[in-house]
């Protein structure tokens, strides 16, 4: 799974990326290149992403080295970016899609439906009928319900038994309150599909968006044993996969996220030979790769604070900050009114609150947050700004959060 020049050739190539243009960057050049765009596109204001594809490759890298016996099939729904789902496809990413349309936009990039999951546990029926109709055979279900749905619509479908994971992965956004099987409930499912005639290839379980406690990795692993062997027990065929789910971040933590993971597999599925496991990774891939840019469109000034108004906010890009508790960051680049020092080093900062452009007061991006006096028409640059943003930005009040274009840079991470 790793990449070389070769995966950037692949990369340039890919649906999603090919044709279109590609700026390389030299070390720390991110800033030079925001710049760039802000001076050829003048008259152009509106907020726009950079997504840098040197930061993909390194990502997968990181990936493979330090959990290789994991098969990453990226969360579609943290960030959708066609230029992002090519780059990840060229270097053989899967995909964990959880509707018809995310299907579709993976399709769309030439990827074989083989490598596509379905992984959303309760589904439309017009979904499960198109996924057959694809060629998506792989999904999971926590429900006798949604057994019902998949035996009319999906008969031959692959089916993998969502399991409710342990509550304290310290997850930024948990997701036990709304899937997953109970311990209690294993059983009967188990063999109601095997009343159904349906193929139970395996467990999926998700310790959470964003977890922190890992060793909710190891218990889900172990729990996912005890389904294994219960399955076994009924005399079903042998189950073969197991899905780690997401809850990766790429920071530091990684290495010991994927070391508990590893050493639970060891403990708990010591001859894996036959065993394939998979994840699915979202954040990890998306967050640091992209970079968003946005325009002071107003100021106000209070005695010592300042007040900024910028184009993209709350119910844009900045969503993150009220639904995936994101904690956002910026750094001022100052247009006209200050071309010495574009990054304002080492001048005076003042308590700021930055509004986001739409009437709502809600629409609150920072507050006392340390900023030089900055002037209408400089930027604030927002880094890690990939997962879970424009992906669920709205339209309210007319600012068109799918309109945002993005840039492709590639910068050499070695």
């Amino acid at each position: 799974m790793g990449s070389s020049p070769r995966s950037l050739q692949a990369i340039v190539g890919a649906p999603g990326v090919r044709g279109k243009k590609i700026t390389a960057l030299s070390k720390d050049g991110l800033t030079a290149f925001i710049q760039s765009i802000i001076s050829t596109k003048h008259e152009m204001k509106e907020p726009f992403y950079v997504l840098d594809l040197g930061v993909v490759m390194a990502l997968f890298d990181k990936w493979a080295r330090n959990l290789p016996i994991a098969q990453p099939f990226y969360a579609v729904k943290c960030n959708p970016n066609p230029a992002f789902l090519g780059a990840l496809a060229a270097l053989g990413s899967g995909f964990d899609c959880a509707s018809k349309a995310e299907i579709e936009s993976v399709l769309s990039l030439g990827v074989s439906p083989g490598r596509i999951i379905f992984a959303n546990p309760c589904k439309a029926e017009s979904h499960i009928k198109y996924a057959a109709t694809v060629g998506v055979n792989l999904t999971t279900f926590d429900s006798k319900e949604e057994l019902e749905k998949i035996k009319k619509w999906h008969p031959k479908c692959a089916l993998l038994i969502r399991i409710k994971a342990p509550e304290d992965g310290g997850a930024r956004c948990p997701l036990g309150l709304k899937y997953g099987a109970l311990p209690e409930e294993v059983t009967p499912l188990l063999q109601a599909a095997q009343a159904a005639r349906l193929t139970i290839t395996g467990v999926s379980f998700h310790i959470g968006s964003g977890a922190m406690q890992f060793r909710a990795y190891r218990e889900a692993i172990s729990a996912a044993k005890i389904v294994f062997e219960t399955a076994a027990r009924l005399g079903m065929p042998k189950m073969d996969v197991l899905n780690i789910g997401g809850g990766f971040t790429a920071g530091p933590q990684f290495a010991e996220a994927a070391s508990t993971v590893k050493a639970a597999l060891q403990t708990y599925f010591p001859h894996k030979s036959g065993l394939t496991v998979i994840a699915e990774p979202g954040r990890f891939f998306a967050e640091s790769a992209f970079t968003l840019a946005t325009n002071i469109i107003g100021k106000r000034v209070r005695g010592d604070l300042r007040e900024y108004w910028i184009n993209d906010g709350i119910y844009g890009s900045m969503n993150c900050i009220l639904y995936d508790h994101a904690v956002v960051t910026c750094m001022p680049l100052t247009g006209s009114s200050n071309r010495s020092n574009p990054t304002s080093k080492e001048a005076r900062s003042y308590d700021s609150t930055v509004f986001g452009p739409t009437c709502d007061a809600l629409d609150t991006v920072l507050k006392g947050y340390p900023l030089p006096d900055l002037q209408v028409n400089d930027w604030l640059v927002f880094p890690n700004m990939g997962a879970y943003t424009a992906a669920a930005g709205s339209n309210f009040n007319g600012f068109n959060t799918s309109a945002i274009l993005t840039y492709l840079a590639y910068s050499n991470q070695n």
